[in-house]
């Protein structure tokens, strides 16, 4: 089996996939800013699995941080398999364009759809090479609806659809995947943690009930088994915006 890097990997979907793909065989390097404790708790539960598992520190609205992250993960585990990038900012909320800086539109851009870039194209061409990868960009359903956190949000995730079904075409007839998730409303620690605000998200949801990171990840780990699934962007919202 493959090294498998996921980028915020230390809490919510990124620690559920870095279990997931344990499970499934697969070696783990786990990418976070400055949760250090976090990290290093997703590392020693993927050691429980039996696999190897390091973490690895990187700023990604900085370009050298992303260039290095990859370059540290090569140097201490071996050549990336399976890119899950997952790392995201979807905070300070400012619906109204008219209020969004263009100091919060750039770090939204740089962390949530520059990073993939730069990651992903410093792996593809290695991947290309050995016959087989697997890239999965976890997006948003504010890329369909605009979403409650902005415009700067909404266009960030919206780009990682562009994106995969670009480097779909250069992995496709290589063993190369490119795919995207893209969740709503899931129990992590990006939505309000109180219970009224919570039940409010939730009435929103036809199945009635928010998502849980398991499940997210669990998806994610089924496109990076399935050799026949590229170039795909795939809700899973509870049925919120019905593709």
């Amino acid at each position: 089996m493959g090294v498998a890097l996921i980028t915020g990997g230390s809490r919510g979907i990124g620690a559920a996939t870095a279990r997931h793909l344990a499970q499934d065989g697969h070696d783990i390097a786990v990418g976070y800013r400055s949760e250090a404790e976090a990290a290093e708790g997703v590392v020693a539960a993927v050691r429980d699995l039996g696999r190897q598992a390091r973490a690895f520190a990187a700023d990604l609205a900085d370009v050298d941080g992303t260039e290095g992250l990859i370059a540290a993960v090569e140097a201490q585990l071996g050549p990336i398999d399976i890119l899950i990038l997952n790392a995201g900012v979807n905070s300070p909320m400012q619906t109204d364009a008219r209020r969004v800086s263009v100091a919060a539109w750039d770090r939204f851009m740089a962390i949530n759809l520059r990073s993939p870039f730069i990651a992903a194209r410093r792996v593809i061409g290695g991947m290309i090479d050995r016959g087989f990868g697997r890239i999965v960009l976890v997006s948003s359903v504010a890329a369909y609806t605009g979403g409650i956190v902005g415009p700067h949000y909404a266009a960030s995730k919206a780009g990682l659809h562009g994106l995969a079904h670009s480097l779909a075409q250069m992995g496709a007839g290589h063993g190369v995947t490119v795919n995207v998730v893209a969740p709503a409303l899931i129990e992590t620690d990006m939505l309000p943690s109180d219970a009224d605000s919570q039940a409010q998200l939730a009435s929103r949801i036809p199945v009635g009930r928010l998502g849980r990171a398991d499940e997210v990840a669990d998806l994610i780990a089924a496109l990076v088994r399935n050799a026949y699934v590229t170039s795909q962007s795939i809700l899973i919202d509870g049925g919120m915006h019905p593709s």
